[in-house]
């Protein structure tokens, strides 16, 4: 039984996401929480409203124990990209992309066999 929470049309690189979400993948929720509420980058404050619904979907929707969830999967997709343009020097334009993320956070509920295969 797996909970999901997805977060659409972010606007943060999909690269700057990743390097947050590799931080928490495979951890505890309350453990995950902490890094994320710890870690200074602009991903942290998307993610920690991303994880709290991913735990409240699965204490509400599948009555999990929130005490064994942890974070099984996560990963980023780039959404569309807003195209800018920036006025440059003797009348050129450069082109400025504003990129966008899909985000999916994927939580699950600890058993007896993937706590040994943990350590």
């Amino acid at each position: 039984m797996e909970a999901k929470a997805h977060l659409k049309y972010v606007r943060i690189a999909p690269r700057k996401v990743k390097i947050v979400l590799d931080l928490i993948r495979g951890k505890d929720t309350d453990v995950a929480m902490a890094i994320l509420e710890n870690t200074p980058k602009s991903a942290s404050e998307y993610l920690v409203k991303l994880l709290k619904s991913a735990v409240a979907n699965a204490e509400h929707n599948f009555n999990m124990d929130v005490s064994k969830l942890y974070v099984s999967e996560c990963f980023v997709c780039p959404g569309p990209t807003l195209k800018r343009v920036m006025p440059r020097a003797q009348g050129r334009a450069f082109r400025i992309l504003k990129r966008t993320s899909h985000v999916t956070l994927v939580v699950k509920e600890r058993t007896a066999k993937s706590e040994k295969e943990v350590g």
